[in-house]
Parts: C-alpha cells; structure tokens; sequence
C-alpha cells in the first residue's frame, strides 16, 4: 500500500506500517496541522501500528504542545527525525523530550524505515 497525498502544508507518503512527512519551507507546525495528520494516519492505520517519519528537508517549527496530542494517538509506535541538518537534529533533541513513544533520529530513510519495520511488528 502506497498512497501520496498532496496538503497545502506538507507531502504525505503512506506504506503498509510507516508514514513519511516532508513539510514545506517556512511553515509553523500547529495542532490544527497536527489535527489533519492524526486524521489521514488513523484512517490509514486502522488497528495496525505504524511510525511516523518526518523527512526534515525543509527548515519548519513545530510548536512542541504538538507532541502531548501525537503522544495520544494508541497505534503510534514511534516517531523518527531523519535529517543530515546539524540544526535540525538539535532541534529534533528537544523535540524527544516532549513526546512520550519511541523517538529516533537517523541521517537517510533507509535507517528510518528499517526502524519503522522493526517496531511496528
């Protein structure tokens, strides 16, 4: 299963357990965003676990009171950073501390993805 799905926000890519999100340039993560990215993944990950990769190729903020309502959502499994940015991993440091399930941070999406399969089983 591979869906795309085009926001005036973001890109979403959708597998079988594993979410990939390239937010665009400039934008403030808000938990309006967040509200919209909880819909599309649990219409998609119905009873199934998954891990949501955001693909830090763009610089974007995200308000950290978004990550108490990500910590919510029972079939999260995990939550990974992939990003070769040395600002973007720093940010991604503080980040970890406000979400309360498994969080990585990797340099490619291979090493993300191969994260998401294994604890998403």
């Amino acid at each position: 299963m591979t869906d795309r799905i085009q926001l005036d926000f973001c890109i979403i890519h959708v597998y079988e357990n594993y979410m990939i999100v390239t937010v665009d340039t400039g934008v403030h993560i808000t938990s309006q965003h967040n509200k919209i990215l909880t819909e599309i993944a649990t219409s998609h990950f119905i009873n199934t676990r998954f891990v949501y990769i955001t693909h830090r190729v763009n610089s974007y903020s995200v308000d950290p009171a978004v990550y108490k309502e990500v910590s919510k959502i029972d079939n999260l499994a995990g939550f990974c950073v992939v990003s070769k940015n040395f600002m973007a991993k720093s940010t991604a440091q503080i980040e970890r501390l406000f979400l309360d399930k498994p969080f990585e941070i990797f340099d490619g999406l291979t090493e993300a993805i191969s994260w998401a399969k294994s604890i998403s089983k």
